[in-house]
């Protein structure tokens, strides 16, 4: 493991709890790694754009005929790219809103699904081009939801990443954070644990 990229989506930055945990998943990772290159988006600093008519036309333009507005959109999309392919590790700060993922999330993965450079299309269907990297989603929910038809949020977000070749999947629980101080304390202490028992390469 060289490099980690590491996506805080939280609407409240450093003081979401998905944020923290994946602080202490972070933490725990360097203890192995002493030489990590660390690339970190921050939603709530480093807002991504959904796309719109305006950015898909851009990308659909060949590139000596691209305005300047329509290659900055492109060149934004391109580098979002660039981070995860050169990425060996992925961190995914992963709260639920509204029973789905924060809609920036949303949009980074319609950033980097790309056909022919992410995945590709094949006569047996699509192929994911991003294989041999580790992903760790770091959870949180204000209810109970593990295992149960109110989570649409995982199933979602592990077919996008297999659709992209992300098949390694490690997941990080900590649910019922609006269910009162003891069931809160006791969901991060529990996530804290499975932290701690993960093995890193």
């Amino acid at each position: 493991m060289n490099t980690l990229l590491r996506l805080d989506t939280s609407l409240f930055s450093g003081q979401g709890v998905s944020t923290q945990l994946s602080d202490d998943l972070l933490n725990q990772i360097k203890k192995n790694n002493s030489e990590l290159t660390i690339i970190h988006r921050n939603f709530a600093q480093q807002p991504i754009p959904h796309l719109d008519g305006d950015w898909l036309q851009a990308l659909m333009t060949p590139d000596e005929k691209r305005s300047v507005e329509q290659q900055q959109k492109v060149e934004f999309s391109d580098q979002l790219i660039e981070e995860l392919r050169s990425a060996d590790t992925i961190i995914i700060g992963l709260p639920m809103y509204n029973f789905s993922i924060p809609s920036m999330l949303k949009a980074w993965f319609d950033h980097v699904a790309r056909a022919g450079t992410t995945f590709k299309y094949t006569t047996s269907g699509p192929e994911g081009l991003l294989t041999d990297k580790k992903v760790y989603l770091v959870t949180t929910r204000g209810g109970i939801h593990k295992d149960q038809p109110s989570d649409t949020q995982m199933p979602f977000v592990k077919i996008f990443l297999a659709f992209l070749g992300l098949t390694n999947v490690e997941t990080i629980y900590a649910e019922g954070l609006n269910m009162g101080d003891e069931v809160r304390d006791a969901a991060i202490v529990s996530a804290k644990q499975s932290i701690e028992a993960l093995a890193f390469a």
